[in-house]
């Protein structure tokens, strides 16, 4: 039995957490009960109790013939809990409002996660339909603009060695090239992502530096078709400001529980 800050892991919270894990993972592909037994290593009769339990529960969902398996609409309810009661999430999301309305461009807050962002808000531009991001969604950290202003907010040295997953032609898959683009990330104050997430789709990054170091990071994201030299800095200015707008009124590690 493996320990978490000196006390014992609980197997049985630690596997239910892994099933759950796994199957939002997943999204619309839902699983069979060997599928689960097999990539989570536990026996069948096992898996199918557990699920049973976190069914009857509403943490997971069947289909009518009771083979498939997804996440449950409970998950979704204790996540939007997780967003209404975090301060940080209430303080930014009207300068998300702010931003968008100001240049007419969709714009988001995330949330470093080991080494994945996790998206807690977004506002999308009515100018185009194509969604690249969503609340809920992660993405490694060296692939978007989010994700590499709080690298930056970093020593290299927490770098993993690499090769990285690459989403696009332009991602950064060696540990070298993302060194550099994070250099010059701290020279100029803020990310800029050129096709390296989502081909098309430009974004610019700036931590939030009421925590050292940043956990969490704006950004904003506008088609390449669109983006002209003066757009670029309309949205380089009207970002600027508005963080630090928020990094002045946002509560601060003394004004919320420090949460680990």
């Amino acid at each position: 039995m493996s320990e978490t800050g000196g006390v014992r892991e609980v197997k049985s919270a630690a596997r239910t957490v892994e099933l759950l894990e796994l199957l939002a993972a997943r999204g619309d592909r839902p699983a069979r009960l060997q599928e689960l037994a097999e990539e989570l290593q536990v026996p069948r009769s096992s898996m199918y109790a557990l699920l049973q339990t976190l069914i009857s529960r509403g943490w997971v969902r069947t289909d009518s013939t009771g083979s498939l398996y997804g996440i449950g609409i409970h998950a979704l309810l204790t996540g939007t809990s997780y967003l209404d009661t975090d301060p940080r999430v209430r303080a930014v999301r009207p300068y998300l409002d702010e931003a968008s309305q100001a240049l007419g461009e969709t714009v988001h807050m995330g949330r470093l996660d080991g080494r994945d962002v996790a998206y807690l808000a977004t506002r999308e531009s009515h100018e185009y339909l194509r969604t690249i991001s969503r609340v809920g969604r992660r993405l490694p950290a060296h692939v978007g603009a989010l994700g590499k202003a709080l690298l930056a907010e970093r020593p290299d040295a927490d770098l993993p060695q690499g090769p990285y997953e690459a989403l696009t032609p332009r991602t950064h898959t060696d540990r070298e090239s993302l060194r550099a683009d994070l250099t010059n990330i701290r020279s100029r104050g803020f990310s800029v992502d050129r096709e390296e997430g989502v081909t098309g789709i430009i974004g610019f990054g700036f931590a939030l530096r009421y925590d050292s170091p940043a956990q969490d990071a704006i950004s904003c994201s506008v088609p390449v078709a669109r983006l002209t030299p003066a757009h670029e800095e309309q949205i380089i200015a009207v970002m600027r400001e508005i963080r630090t707008r928020i990094e002045a009124t946002a509560p601060g590690a003394g004004g919320a529980p420090n949460w680990r």
